[in-house]
């Protein structure tokens, strides 16, 4: 299995494709981050990728895989990344 590229390495790809400078590229790349972090709460796209959404998860029963003793597990918030059709496509055919 291949390894999964650095940060330099995706830096370097988009700074060669956009013809700009990798300091550039790594400045919208962390501009990018930046703002999903900041609207993820009602939901970041990345068109063509996928989209940052938070979900409720429900309280839920558990079981410790050490013990075998059933815990209970309660609600939380989390972010899930919904991957794009096109993604889906691109990727798996």
């Amino acid at each position: 299995m291949p390894k999964a590229l650095t940060k330099g390495q995706i830096v370097a790809g988009v700074a060669e494709k956009a013809e700009i400078t990798k300091k550039q590229a790594g400045l919208a790349i962390e501009a990018l981050v930046t703002m999903a972090y900041m609207n993820a709460k009602n939901s970041f796209t990345v068109p063509g990728l996928g989209k940052l959404v938070l979900v409720n998860r429900q309280a839920r029963t558990g079981r410790n895989p050490a013990t075998g003793a059933t815990i209970q597990i309660p609600a939380k918030r989390v972010v899930k990344f919904r991957i794009a059709k096109a993604c889906k496509d691109a990727v798996l055919s």
